[in-house]
């Protein structure tokens, strides 16, 4: 690429990404005007009230959430498709998603909505938190486990994806047993949004996502190492077993604390490597990292505004947006590869 064309698609990237963030702000189940709009964002406030309150307590921070979990699921499918070689890697592959959803399956369906744990106890959003991150974690445990005992990156592979289908027939078996009211919440989660975050909740949020992206742009140096395979890595002084337990535990979070909030978000973390890579045309991480976290908030902002697109005012499930999006990338690539 062109030096000139390098700095191109960043700008270009930006400039995108200002004008997805406005149409997010502006467009909605209810019609704002603009300057009503502006006159909020700036601070001067409105003669509507419950525009102001859907301004800053719905839309703002749906839009924030779109940016920072889209870029935390896109990074968490890089660095799992490049660690373990395999095009497509990615958190729901992998089982961690489908760890996170047990999580939350069990505290819906099956606790009533409560999480105790020996003297420590939590209802509500910080029990879905909670069971989230005890669900990724859980099943990221069990990776680093096996990554120690099996060496093969497909067969690792596998057992993600195994424990992924053992994560949903359990969820499966919950339903049986719930309430009609306790499976119709569950079912609305599962279906994704990002307006799961609230004002008060988005400064946790934030840190946990901003942390993470921060963690993942240190592993720039050994995931450039590992695009040449394990040995190679080895040969330039990577612990690749303790680089893969980190690499992990960074996924394993951010993917966690995504799904806890907006719910098994699908197809971003797998295709939107895949995007990046295709506009940049390198492999080089200190270029690649940078720009896949530009493409999950574009692509994440673009799903939502979908969302919002229908006439009548209602708002189409996340996950019936983002295969749209995600499916024909992966057939795209399996084409080209193959």
């Amino acid at each position: 690429m062109r030096p000139s064309s390098a700095w191109c698609v960043p700008v270009l990237g930006v400039l995108m990404l200002l004008l997805l963030t406005g149409l997010n702000l502006f467009q909605g189940s209810v019609r704002i005007p603009a300057a009503d709009v502006l006159s909020i964002l700036s601070g001067r406030g409105s003669d509507h009230p419950a525009w102001q309150f859907i301004i800053l307590s719905s839309r703002l921070p749906q839009t924030l959430t779109a940016i920072l979990g889209g870029a935390a699921l896109a990074v968490s499918g890089l660095m799992l498709q490049t660690a373990f070689e395999n095009p497509l890697a990615g958190p729901s592959v992998f089982g961690v998603t489908s760890g996170a959803s047990l999580g939350v399956a069990l505290v819906m369906l099956l606790s009533g909505g409560s999480l105790s744990l020996g003297v420590l106890s939590a209802g509500g959003c910080a029990a879905v938190l909670l069971a989230a991150l005890l669900g990724a974690l859980s099943v990221t445990a069990l990776l680093l486990f096996f990554s120690s005992l099996v060496r093969d990156n497909v067969m690792l592979l596998i057992i993600g994806i195994m424990t992924g289908y053992l994560a949903s027939s359990v969820v499966t078996l919950l339903n049986f047993s719930a309430t009609e009211e306790d499976v119709r919440s569950y079912m609305v989660w599962g279906m994704g949004h990002f307006g799961g975050v609230s004002p008060e909740q988005m400064p946790v949020f934030a840190t946990v996502i901003l942390s993470g992206l921060a963690a993942s742009l240190l592993l720039v140096k050994p995931l450039n190492a590992f695009l040449l395979g394990d040995r190679y890595a080895e040969n330039l002084g990577v612990n690749v077993v303790r680089f893969r337990h980190v690499l992990l535990l960074i996924t394993g979070v951010l993917t966690a604390v995504v799904t806890a909030y907006c719910g098994p978000v699908a197809f971003i973390g797998l295709a939107v490597p895949h995007l990046a890579r295709l506009v940049l045309r390198t492999d080089d991480h200190r270029r690649l990292l940078p720009m896949t976290m530009l493409s999950g908030a574009l692509v994440a902002l673009l799903c939502n505004w979908i969302c919002f697109l229908p006439a009548d005012g209602g708002m189409l499930p996340l996950n019936a947006v983002t295969p749209l999006i995600g499916a024909p990338v992966i057939i795209y690539i399996i084409l080209k590869k193959y």
